[in-house]
C-alpha cells in the first residue's frame, strides 16, 4: 500500500498549510510507517492511505517518488 505523508520539516513547527510538504511510502501499514519516520526530525500532520485512483492522480506531480520499507 502507497501513503501520502503530509508534514512539516521542522517538529516543534505549527502546521501551516503553505509550509506543508508531502511525501510518499510503500508499506504493509501505517503502523509501520510511522515507525520509520520516527528517526527523522519532521512534524508528521497525516497519514493518508491511497487508493488506486488517488494514486493515479499523485503519480501526476512531478515531485512524486515513493520510498519503501
Amino acid at each position: 500500500m502507497v501513503y501520502k505523508i503530509l508534514y512539516q520539516e521542522l517538529p516543534e513547527e505549527i502546521p501551516v498549510r503553505e509550509r506543508t510538504k508531502s511525501l510518499y511510502f510503500e508499506a504493509e501499514s501505517e503502523r509501520q510507517v510511522r515507525k520509520e519516520l520516527a528517526n527523522r526530525k519532521i512534524n508528521i500532520e497525516f497519514i493518508q492511505q491511497l487508493d488506486e485512483t488517488h494514486l493515479e492522480y499523485e503519480k501526476q506531480s512531478p515531485d512524486f517518488k515513493v520510498e519503501s520499507v
